[in-house]
């Protein structure tokens, strides 16, 4: 979480106008982080990041008024427990059983022009990832 001062960053597109911007954003991508912070904070520019590496770990993202003399408004989240490693179980695939001609099949049948049309890159990658798990199941 941090104030990064790139106003020029487009989330929703996965663009940037200068080049330090655009070399911010390919870290964060390198990296698989996802910004969760939606809302603009200061003269409609989202200028305070939160990043995760896991959308489930963040939840509850608000505005909240500004901190005495800022120019910011605060950014309030909740941190989310991530599930006990000894509580869960771990799901491996086997790829010996894969009947990957279904797989191909099942994802060759969704209109992926239209599944991602106006979508940034991070709705895109959810928007695969939900059709990758379902025809997983």
């Amino acid at each position: 979480m941090g104030d990064f001062n790139h106003p020029d960053i487009c989330w929703r597109d996965n663009t940037a106008g200068h080049k330090q911007s655009r070399k911010f954003l390919e870290r964060v991508n390198d990296k698989f982080l996802l910004q969760v912070t939606e809302e603009p904070v200061r003269r409609g520019a989202i200028l305070d990041f939160v990043l995760t590496n896991k959308e489930e770990l963040v939840g509850d993202v608000e505005l909240k008024s500004s901190l005495d003399c800022s120019d910011h408004e605060m950014v309030e989240f909740k941190m989310l427990r991530a599930v006990r490693r000894a509580q869960s179980k771990l799901i491996t695939l086997n790829f010996r059983r894969v009947d990957f001609d279904l797989f191909r099949d099942l994802l060759g049948r969704v209109p992926w022009d239209k599944a991602l049309e106006g979508r940034g890159s991070q709705d895109s990658w959810l928007v695969f990832k939900d059709h990758l798990l379902q025809a997983q199941e």
